[in-house]
């Protein structure tokens, strides 16, 4: 059984606005529980490697659950997203999927990293899975495959809704819009209700809208595994 890779945000800060942000906690959480619930083992990666701040506002009492708070008090889980492997460290072949965990941080350190982009692009050529949840599928922007054509073009996909972004305040704040981009790139965009749990697979690519989505996401790259 080869490995999961979980992609993780390096940026602690937004640049133009006076406010923390990082990891959206959950997404890594209820994606990794139902990953290590089959066996799976998990790696943890940050563009640039070492730590990955959380956002603030994930670790806010009405955003966690006991399953959150049960990761959150575990000092190993921490101490791994405390010292992420460096992406331009990742062999791609140990590896049958890759996850992109969200929050905000990603959209300014996800889209351009060519090495991201190179260990997706390689994993999907191996016959393995790509997948993200939330804002981590800005990471899927500018991956290409073997032909040069943008991965997600032609594919089913969802991720942050372009309503989810305005109703949270941000629409203004960040680069671009989540969901504009995926369509810019040619992606079949998709979602469900807002705030709802959503996922969809499509072409070994699965993607989830928003923080309540991980574990669906993580339901089916699982479901996937079993059939490869």
């Amino acid at each position: 059984m080869k490995k999961i890779l979980v992609v993780v945000t390096n940026i602690s800060k937004y640049p133009n606005l006076e406010r923390a942000t990082g990891l959206w906690l959950g997404e890594a959480v209820h994606f990794a529980a139902e990953m290590e619930k089959e066996g799976y083992q998990i790696d943890y990666v940050s563009p640039k490697g070492g730590h990955t701040p959380l956002d603030p506002h994930s670790l806010q009492a009405e955003q966690m659950t006991e399953l959150d708070w049960q990761y959150y008090s575990n000092d190993d889980f921490l101490n791994k997203l405390s010292t992420t492997l460096s992406a331009d460290a990742i062999n791609p072949n140990d590896y049958d999927a890759i996850y992109y965990a969200g929050g905000h941080g990603v959209m300014w350190d996800f889209p351009e990293d060519e090495n991201l982009q190179s260990i997706a692009s390689k994993i999907h050529a191996n016959g393995g899975i790509v997948s993200a949840v939330c804002h981590g599928a800005v990471a899927l922007l500018n991956i290409k495959n073997a032909e040069d054509n943008y991965l997600i073009a032609d594919t089913k996909v969802t991720g942050f809704a372009n309503t989810e972004e305005i109703a949270v305040g941000l629409d203004k704040v960040v680069p671009f819009l989540t969901e504009a981009e995926l369509v810019r790139r040619g992606a079949n965009y998709v979602k469900g209700e807002d705030w709802a749990v959503f996922a969809v697979a499509d072409n070994r690519i699965v993607t989830g809208q928003n923080p309540a989505s991980g574990g669906a996401v993580a339901k089916e790259v699982i479901q996937l595994l079993k059939s490869m």
